[in-house]
């Protein structure tokens, strides 16, 4: 096996698994050898590359990185690419910014080719950066040849999609009232409109409305958008409420109000109810208006009208309702179903796209509507119609580019008939399954539910073109399906579908001929085109019909929570309204990654680290796993913590690291201990009668188990955590408990085992990891090459296919025992950690008290693990709790009291009276007699309690188990503490020093004073010592007068005056006091081994130094160590 370095860069080595998979080109040859398998289809959302990718890109990426690797490794062809979303307002408003545009007048005078030029030059701006973030976070996708929705293809697929819609009657032209975008002057569609709201304070204020009957009677209106009324054209009430005519006793004026909201009015003069009427009772009543813009409209469509709709809530306000049908959905269907307005006609509108009042609101035009309402507010006081005005804050939506605040605005568009297929599109919901569930079955059910028509025309510029071709008196039209019908119809050879391109392309009449059709101006929502993606990115049908065919549905997709009303909405409307279909079989919904203070993260605030530098500080797959354990793979949010990517580093990485490193080591150690080389062999293992070997392999089969049947249900929420313990479990559990073993000190048939169980279950870690951690797996499996048979090695991790369980080497009995004995040591691990008694101190007994035969039994087989990771002398296993617990029965005194009565007292006293076997009778049987008495468990409450000394013991109870350890020390445990202590400091000094484990070494130590504690426990504990280093240390003084010291250190002990002074040399021979001084040097200069084999081969040996000629006999003046030495 390759040399293992004691420390690891992560970042570096990833950067060298890199460059090896580029070499390699592994990614590619993934696909190629699994070309013929099964088809495993996965749609990426297209983002913007107007933007660097942030930490909530990474993660969506990070899940589909890690279900399509899977499903590679589960013997599938995953076809994986990129999609660059390269149309709409997000590139329209950084130009905007750019050339200073404030309103599609500049637009048109600026030119539209020249600004769609503009935008065709950003659109790929951080394309690079994305390209380098994608590799860098190991996600595996081809970004060399992405789809965009700027390409023809994309583009003509659009079209079909769209003409598809029309030849099945679900697409039409209306006024709707829309969420509306001043800064970017265009419509938005609800769910982009629900995208962000903000709390806000607006103007909120009580009007005056005279009756046309009764001019001294005013409804009393009240509204937050005083912009909107000088549109007003009606006043709805709710029928069935209760309303009331009230006189303000200080002005002598009348006005009406709903009777619930009457205590809620802001003014307090003294009010006198006058009469009491339903709201059908106003129904038809004329009204002064405020203004007299519209005033027409009064003589027209009997507007400036009282009329009822149940949308009238007695919540807040007044009861009564300011209508602008232009402003508001709801005013709009009242207005229209009351006929105050018309369809087809024109409609009372005085704002244009930019949010700006037209010349017909002649004290306002030219002002933005938001600036306006102060201005609208102080003529209404002039006019004698404010009754009170004040402010509120409520949410308000806001515009999810621009950051500016929407109005509701009726605008001409084209629509989708979402709610002809409103049924269809709840079934194929049904169809699909969603992790978390509670987002499909909760939040998209109820979007579904309440889904509008979609208004898919914007009134914008760089987009796709609505292919709709229009008479001039709109009498006629005809929707294109693709650019070969339109090149036929229009006599050009068309190759680029932009505005610039087909604005003025004219098509022939079919009703008039020799009249012209000509382009409507409106572009595609570019939500219509991010749902057009699954056939947009395969020119479906122009091309690849069959490939399409056979992998749509899509077997899965993941985006962000953000998308359950955007992507995820747009893709299942368009698919069930042209296939009626769902659009893909499984999908997982992430939520959210906020900034460590739980606020949206900001590039402008830099309230987040930069993910590139956390992947090359921590590492990507350290980020990764960071990412998918947490949960933000519930749909939860996830306020990122750099230091959380550093614990995981700490925790898991580090310990893989070092298992790997250790199996490294005692590979190379076993050679030189056995004189053969170390060789896996898996049946060995199988076969043996190891416990610790079984359950290491039982829990690693089983890990395979469990992910395979999460991963089937794409549940990561469950597969991350699961496979984060098991890294755990195998290094601070079973490494930890077979060191010995695997450094061969048991010998050479333990050795093999434990080494070849580590080396099984890493290599089966590496081939499992590889879907989540993929560059340490591919590091690790490089290393672990050198051991597996040419035959079933392969050049890369990422070519094995996912493992199988070994379902023969699945054990549950000994899992559930070695969870039993490491449930115990974690208690009294937490048990000395609470009475600060360190492990490395030996205590005396730990009692384990159950009636679990089976517990019991189960520890009794591991007793030795027990007692070794404890540091107990004795493990004590009983049935009988008489000695360590008192139990006390309790009587429900309320509930049998009315049933005993007088005999109440006998019975307490007798439940006293139980003994402990009665008690565990009374609970096996579920009753007991006691004075004639039946009684069951739900009569009584059973306590138990530890009775031993709290000072002496502590006790911790575990279900039904009780933990007893003694915290009584003498001073011979004591003494085994400190030689623990000194053992560690040595281990310690060796390990710095560079030192490796089979090296040969002597130790020699001096303590002060000499009858020191320290001193004492190392003479009384020199046995164990040894036996743990390997090796005796020897007083100071016998250190040879020549070697080389290559570490020392000096130590105070427990805090007294004693001091440890470590010194390592090199192997030296023992010399005898007689030895000259010039041959003990030229002994020092010799190669130690070469020397010792010739001592051993002819017992000694002859050295001539100048005149003089000295021997050197093994065992008379000459010793293999120098502890031999000592006395000669």
């Amino acid at each position: 096996m390759q040399s293992v370095p004691d420390k690891i860069n992560f970042a570096k080595e990833e950067q060298k698994t890199q460059e090896f998979w580029d070499r390699v080109d592994v990614f590619n040859q993934c696909l190629k050898r699994n070309e013929g398998l099964p088809q495993y289809s996965f749609y990426d959302g297209p983002p913007f590359a107007t933007g660097t990718p942030h930490y909530g890109h990474i993660l969506a990426g990070t899940i589909k990185d890690t279900v399509t690797r899977y499903a590679h490794q589960t013997g599938h062809h995953v076809i994986r690419r990129f999609g660059w979303d390269t149309h709409g307002l997000p590139i329209e408003f950084e130009i905007d910014k750019l050339l200073g545009i404030k309103c599609t007048d500049e637009v048109l005078k600026f030119g539209i080719p020249k600004y769609n030029a503009e935008c065709r030059a950003i659109v790929m701006r951080y394309s690079e950066e994305w390209k380098v973030v994608v590799k860098r976070m190991g996600r595996w996708i081809d970004m060399d040849h992405p789809y965009k929705t700027m390409d023809l293809s994309f583009m003509e697929s659009v079209w079909w999609v769209f003409w598809r819609l029309w030849k099945l009657g679900l697409v039409y032209r209306g006024f709707k009232v829309m969420p509306f975008s001043t800064a970017c002057a265009t419509p938005l569609s609800n769910f982009e409109a629900n995208m962000q709201y903000r709390d806000v304070s607006d103007p909120a204020i009580y009007l005056t409305m005279p009756l046309e009957s009764e001019p001294e009677v005013s409804l009393l209106v009240w509204t937050t958008t005083p912009w909107t009324l000088p549109s007003n054209l009606g006043v709805c009430v709710n029928a069935s409420f209760d309303y009331v005519k009230i006189k303000d006793e200080e002005s002598g004026q009348f006005y009406i109000v709903g009777e619930p909201l009457l205590p809620s009015l802001p003014y307090k003069a003294r009010m006198t109810v006058i009469e009491k009427f339903k709201g059908s009772t106003l129904v038809g009543k004329f009204y002064i208006p405020l203004f007299d813009y519209f005033k027409s409209e009064r003589a027209s469509h009997n507007a400036f009208r009282i009329v009822a709709d149940p949308y009238v809530t007695n919540d807040s306000g007044t009861g009564l309702v300011h209508m602008a049908p232009a402003f508001g959905e709801d005013d709009f269907r009242v207005c229209l179903d009351n006929g105050i307005i018309s369809k087809g006609e024109t409609l009372v509108c005085p704002v244009d796209n930019n949010g700006r009042f037209t010349a017909e609101v002649t004290e306002f035009a030219g002002v933005y509507v938001k600036d306006a309402d102060k201005d609208i507010m102080h003529l209404l006081k002039q006019k004698g119609r404010v009754f009170f005005q004040g402010t509120k804050v409520h949410s308000y939506p806001f515009c999810w580019r621009s950051d500016t605040p929407l109005i509701y605005k009726a605008v001409p568009s084209w629509f989708v008939a979402v709610e002809k297929i409103k049924e269809n599109l709840l079934l194929n919901n049904k169809k699909t399954y969603w992790v978390p569930e509670f987002v499909q079955e909760k939040r998209f059910h109820n979007w579904l539910e309440s889904a509008h028509d979609w208004a898919v025309s914007r009134n914008r510029f760089w987009g796709t073109p609505l292919p709709i071709w229009i008479s001039d008196d709109g009498q006629e039209v005809r929707v294109i399906g693709s650019v070969e019908k339109l090149n036929r119809l229009s006599g050009l050879h068309i190759t680029d579908l932009h505005r610039e391109n087909v604005d003025d392309v004219k098509i022939p009449s079919k009703k008039n001929p020799g009249t012209f059709l000509h382009r409507v101006p409106e572009v595609f929502d570019c939500w219509f085109e991010s749902g057009s993606m699954p056939y947009g990115q395969m020119h479906y049908p122009f091309e690849n019909k069959e490939l399409f065919e056979a992998s749509f549905p899509a077997d899965f997709i993941a985006e962000g929570i953000d998308q359950t009303r955007g992507w995820f909405y747009t893709l299942l409307v368009l698919s069930t309204a042209l296939f009626n279909k769902p659009p893909f079989k499984n999908l997982i919904v992430n939520g959210l990654v906020l900034a460590s203070d739980g606020k949206k993260m900001s590039k402008r605030l830099k309230n987040y680290p930069d993910p590139v530098l956390i992947a090359d500080r921590y590492g990507a797959d350290a980020l990764r796993l960071y990412l998918i354990n947490s949960p933000v793979v519930r749909g939860d949010s996830l306020k990122f913590q750099e230091k959380g990517v550093r614990e995981l580093l700490a925790q898991v990485f580090l310990p893989w690291f070092n298992a790997y490193r250790f199996l490294a080591q005692n590979s190379t150690n076993y050679q030189k201990m056995f004189s053969e080389s170390f060789s896996p062999d898996l049946e060995r293992v199988l076969a043996s009668g190891n416990i610790m070997d079984k359950w290491i392999l039982s829990e690693t089969q089983s890990l395979i188990k469990f992910v395979r049947v999460e991963m089937e249900h794409y549940r990561l929420y469950t597969v991350v955590p699961k496979f984060v313990d098991f890294i755990s479990t195998l290094t601070n559990w079973y490494v930890r408990l077979n060191r010995q073993r695997i450094k061969g000190v048991f010998g050479k048939e333990d050795a093999i085992l434990s080494m070849s169980t580590l080396f099984h279950v890493l290599v089966t870690l590496c081939r499992a990891g590889a879907p989540f951690t993929p560059f340490f797996v591919e590091y690790l499996y490089q290393g672990l090459c050198y051991y597996i048979p040419a035959s079933e090695r392969q050049d890369s991790v990422h070519y094995c296919s996912f493992p199988e369980p070994l379902e023969r080497a699945i054990n549950p009995v000994i899992e559930g025992k070695l969870a039993s004995m490491m449930n115990v040591i974690s208690l009294c691990r937490i048990i000395r950690d609470k009475r600060n008694c360190p492990v490395k101190y030996p205590l005396q007994s730990l009692s384990v008290v159950t009636h679990n035969k089976q517990f019991l039994n189960a520890l009794s087989e591991l007793e030795p693990y027990i007692q070794s990771e404890l540091n107990i002398k004795e493990l004590v296993l009983t049935s009988d709790e008489g000695k360590f617990v008192h139990v006390r029965v309790e009587a429900d005194r309320a509930k049998l009291g009315k049933r005993l009565r007088k005999d109440m007292a006998k019975v307490l006293v007798g439940l006293a009276a139980l003994s402990t076997e009665s008690v565990r009778e009374f609970q096996a049987t579920g009753s007991i007699v006691i004075e004639g008495h039946k009684l069951t468990l739900d009569d009584v409450q059973i306590f138990r309690e530890f009775k031993g000394d709290t000072k002496k013991q502590e006790a911790v109870w575990e279900k039904d188990v009780l933990l007893v350890l003694n915290l009584e020390v003498d001073e011979s445990m004591k003494a085994k503490g400190l030689a623990r202590e000194v053992t560690n400091k040595i281990q310690k000094l060796r390990k710095r020093s560079g030192v490796d484990p089979l090296d040969p070494v002597d130790l020699f130590y001096a303590v002060s004073p000499a009858d020191s504690c320290v001193a004492n426990a190392i003479s009384s504990e020199i046995q164990f010592i040894s036996n743990t280093l390997g090796f005796t240390p020897l007083p100071l003084e016998h250190k040879p007068q020549f070697c080389l010291v290559i570490g020392q250190e000096t130590s105070d002990l427990k805090g007294e005056n004693a001091k440890l002074q470590l010194v390592l040399t090199c192997r030296q021979f023992g010399l005898s006091k007689t030895v000259p001084e010039d041959v003990a040097m030229w002994v020092a200069s010799r190669n130690y081994y070469q020397l010792r084999n010739t001592l051993n081969t002819h017992g000694s040996c002859s050295i001539r130094i100048g005149d003089n000629t000295n021997t050197l006999t093994l065992g008379q003046n000459i010793f293999p160590t120098v502890k031999d030495a000592v006395g000669h």
